[in-house]
């Protein structure tokens, strides 16, 4: 079996004002701190002799690739991003940035998730991407509107039961 793998489909390149700033600031701890760090961590392992059988040297060299990727990564993505602040004209529908309850039809089980971009998701936050297909299923859909929509544990028929938005006097993270 090879190691060719289909190209994955772009993601959206919309995110939060809170999203965005954690993503900057990751930019800038690794830039200015992290990086520095290893860098110099690295000319003193070199500086130690025979490069090919110094481990220190071999693993600040991994570490550095991978604070130099990342980096790229950010500061290519923070370019594309699009910070989306203002709520929709239309805040009875879901749409991005939207705190969403659902209700499982079958278990009468709820759930609450905020719909962001790929780059914040947080399970334990209940912040699920754009891109996720419970959130495409939901996008669009009013209060007690029931979908359908394949999950990986299976199909589930899911409904609205609450809608709300950043600076709504109700809206809330979920309760831990």
């Amino acid at each position: 079996m090879g190691r060719w793998r289909p190209a994955q489909p772009a993601s959206t390149a919309l995110v939060t004002r809170e999203g965005y700033e954690r993503l900057r600031a990751e930019f800038e701890q690794l830039w200015r701190k992290e990086r520095p760090a290893v860098v110099a961590a690295l000319s003193v392992a070199a500086a130690e002799g025979d490069r090919s059988e110094n481990a220190e040297y071999q693993y600040r060299k991994k570490q550095l690739a991978g604070i130099d990727r990342r980096l790229r990564y950010l500061g290519k993505r923070l370019e594309q991003l699009r910070v989306v602040e203002a709520p929709p004209a239309d805040r009875d529908a879901v749409y991005f940035g939207a705190w969403i309850e659902v209700e499982r039809l079958d278990t009468g089980e709820t759930s609450r998730y905020r719909i962001v971009g790929p780059d914040e998701t947080d399970a334990a936050r209940g912040y699920i991407s754009i891109d996720s297909p419970l959130a495409r299923a939901a996008l669009k859909r009013r209060v007690d509107d029931e979908f359908q929509v394949v999950l990986p544990a299976g199909p589930a028929r899911l409904a609205i039961v609450a809608i709300e938005y950043e600076g709504d006097s109700a809206c809330s993270p979920p309760a831990r």
